[in-house]
């Protein structure tokens, strides 16, 4: 990981894409530390998959403590049908 002015940035800006697309997390220090994040984009996905199984995850977790406290509904297949043809 490494921390670049903006101006760094903007004066080299191939040279950091392909840093970053190697796998090198780069920091981009501005003003008001209004900072940003360049990454490569296989690591971006890889992060965004992350997330979404955490997501999941969650779900599930909230699931299973719903079903021990006994909050679920049960439905017949004949009744899950009806409802699929509304």
């Amino acid at each position: 990981m490494m921390a670049v002015k903006s101006i760094d940035v903007r004066d080299n800006f191939r040279a950091f894409c392909d840093r970053a697309f190697h796998g090198e997390t780069i920091i981009v220090s501005r003003k008001k530390n209004e900072n940003v994040v360049i990454i490569g984009e296989q690591e971006y996905n890889d992060l965004l998959k992350s997330s979404r199984n955490a997501e999941y995850l969650a779900k599930l977790d909230r699931s299973f403590a719903q079903l021990e406290r006994g909050e679920i509904v049960v439905k017949s297949l004949s009744e899950l049908e009806a409802m699929a043809g509304e």
